[in-house]
């Protein structure tokens, strides 16, 4: 996906602007995410030496992020000299409000009353405070549009930082502006013009790796077709989607279509891969791509799809990175894309719409696995906004899955799912059509949390009762994870059972997610 002139035009402003509020303009700033795919401030890690972060600065854990960013010493009220920043205490405990540091000026505000207690509860008991520290549903603390009860208007941000309330949804120039101050929206969808990004430089419908037919028109991803030893199928071989291909028939085990022998049994290893980091939130330098080389998965559910140049020869450089010869399908027109990765063909794939935010969709493919049965994955990446925000997209999600998908194929719907807790109501939705409740992944010493700090739930493999049933251990190497796996290389051990991986490629700057993997023992007759 190439980036337009006005795109990059918006990414060097925002980049300077930031540089500048700190006071440095020689070195712009790591970004840190916001709910609608915009990036600021850089994530940093405490226990690293000097916590990643540049010369002249200090790694301090901001309660407004519920994270340690890089932030750069002050002496005063406004010496940051740009209205996006200002000199204030972190909120920290430790810092007894005496040390001072170039902050975004919503943590400033906030801070008074960042303390234990800020985010109130909503109504079925979830925390209201979403990864970026804003407010919603009216708890205790909630900010309203920086002052102003917002009455169902929308708040369009420009690039230069005004608000304005005009009668409408959350609009967001350019992905990477505050997105309304932590105002209560009163339900509207949050838009943000995407620049007129495109996806995989305009290959063809039906034309191999990337085919971005929203149609569900991608026939087997450009991948080598079965040839016609797809026995019982005869309609492997590029036919249109829409049509019911391979749908229940029974595969007879041929070697090109990665069947087994009749009566036989397939294993299935499912993985939810959020793994992007560094400055653009993507796949390069290659930290995520070995955690997932690692674990050799056979699909991934994987958000931020951004490789290099995202042209169509890097994006399938990554996916066979993954797995040679394997199959994708990936998001079009998103600046952060979610995608499906298959080990076997994807017969139709497509997106369905976000109703929270217009710059990415839920993505999902239909995938050929061995056997009668297809298996469909649904990839997503759900508002880190507010657990309403994500029940509402968790609602859409069921209500597509309920149209579409046969109830007698195999359902999956994972990925980077932003939940503070278990008991969030998006979880109480999704269990219409997948299982919810525990046992679930965890690490060798048994934690379950899938954020960079290891506290929360963020990252999901959730399938559905007829999958469920045939769940097995996560066994690699010398290891067997009863539940599933959350993939933390800091604490893995031995590093040689998931080779090539590196020990701190979950400890890359702004990785901030973990893998989470699930194994299944699939019957094929």
């Amino acid at each position: 996906m190439k980036k337009t002139l006005s795109y990059l035009a918006c990414a060097v402003v925002s980049l300077t602007v930031f540089a500048l509020a700190c006071g440095d303009s020689s070195e712009p700033k790591t970004p840190l995410p916001l709910p609608d795919g915009g990036v600021m401030w850089a994530e940093c890690n405490p226990q690293q030496d000097g916590g990643g972060c540049g010369a002249g600065e200090e790694c301090r854990f901001v309660p407004f992020y519920d994270r340690s960013i890089c932030v750069r010493p002050c002496d005063e009220q406004g010496a940051c000299g740009q209205a996006e920043a200002a000199c204030c205490p972190t909120g920290e405990a430790r810092d007894g409000g005496d040390a001072t540091f170039c902050l975004p000026t919503e943590v400033c505000e906030a801070t008074p009353d960042a303390g234990a207690g800020d985010a109130g509860e909503d109504a079925d008991g979830g925390s209201l405070t979403d990864d970026g520290g804003t407010l919603e549903d009216a708890g205790p603390g909630t900010e309203t549009d920086a002052g102003t009860t917002d009455a169902g208007g929308p708040v369009i941000v420009d690039d230069a930082g005004t608000t304005t309330d005009a009668g409408g949804p959350v609009i967001v120039d350019d992905a990477g502006t505050t997105t309304d101050a932590g105002t209560t929206d009163a339900g509207g969808p949050v838009i943000v013009d995407d620049a007129g990004t495109t996806i995989d430089a305009g290959s063809p419908v039906d034309g191999g790796p990337g085919t971005t037919d929203d149609a569900g028109t991608t026939i087997d991803a450009g991948s080598p077709i079965d040839a016609g030893t797809d026995a019982g199928s005869p309609i492997d071989a590029g036919t249109d989607a829409g049509s019911p291909v391979d749908a229940g028939t029974p595969d007879a085990g041929s070697s090109t279509d990665g069947g087994p022998a009749p009566g036989g049994y397939t294993n299935i290893r499912i993985m939810a891969a959020n793994l992007s980091s560094g400055n653009g939130q993507d796949y390069d330098p290659g930290h995520g791509i070995r955690l997932m080389q690692g674990v050799d998965p056979d699909v991934v559910l994987i958000q931020e799809f951004n490789y290099k140049s995202d042209s169509v020869a890097d994006i399938t450089s990554l996916v066979n990175q993954v797995g040679p010869g394997f199959h994708y399908y990936r998001e079009g027109g998103a600046q952060i894309p979610n995608g499906v990765i298959s080990r076997w063909p994807i017969i139709e794939s497509g997106e369905w719409k976000d109703p929270e935010v217009d710059n990415r969709d839920f993505a999902w493919a239909r995938i050929d696995i061995p056997g009668p049965k297809d298996l469909w994955a649904v990839s997503v990446h759900l508002l880190t906004r507010s657990a309403g925000a994500r029940n509402a997209e968790a609602a859409e999600i069921v209500a597509k899955v309920r149209e579409k998908v046969p109830e007698s194929d195999y359902l999956v719907i994972g990925g980077d799912l932003n939940t503070d807790s278990f008991s969030e109501s998006c979880f109480t939705t999704f269990k219409n059509v997948v299982v919810t409740s525990a046992p679930y992944p965890a690490d060798k010493n048994g934690k379950t949390g899938t954020n960079a700090s290891r506290a929360k739930p963020y990252d999901h493999v959730l399938v559905d009762q007829d999958l469920n049933q045939y769940r097995t251990p996560t066994v690699i190497g010398s290891n067997s994870f009863p539940n599933g796996l959350v993939l933390d290389s800091r604490v893995y051990t031995p590093l040689s059972d998931i080779a090539p991986v590196q020990s701190n490629d979950s400890g890359a700057p702004s990785m901030q997610h973990m893998g989470v993997i699930k194994d299944f023992r699939v019957p094929a007759p």
